[in-house]
């Protein structure tokens, strides 16, 4: 298993509305990306976390450059943001 991990500096205000891109774009992220085999919404009091799980860190990447990706999630939350998302990847063993 491969996960993405995508921490975003949101303040508490835009909070609700970034939980609803996520939700908006859950079912489509599952249904037609590549090798997606999860995503979670991890709320913290620092930040937000949003994990997705694949099966491979090549599909991960390549959704990093899918239209749903840049057009539909970054698009949204970018007026949300507060910095720069922490974008990582990580292998199980």
């Amino acid at each position: 298993m491969v996960y993405l991990q995508i921490t975003l500096q949101i303040a508490e205000a835009n909070r609700a509305a970034a939980a609803g891109i996520y939700q908006k774009y859950k079912a489509p992220f599952l249904d037609t990306i590549t090798g997606a085999k999860s995503k979670e919404l991890l709320v913290r009091d620092e930040d937000v976390q949003v994990l997705h799980g694949f099966d491979t860190k090549e599909n991960a990447n390549a959704y990093l450059q899918s239209e749903l990706f840049t057009a539909d999630v970054v698009a949204g939350l970018k007026p949300l943001l507060a910095a720069a998302p922490d974008v990582r990847i990580y292998q199980t063993a």
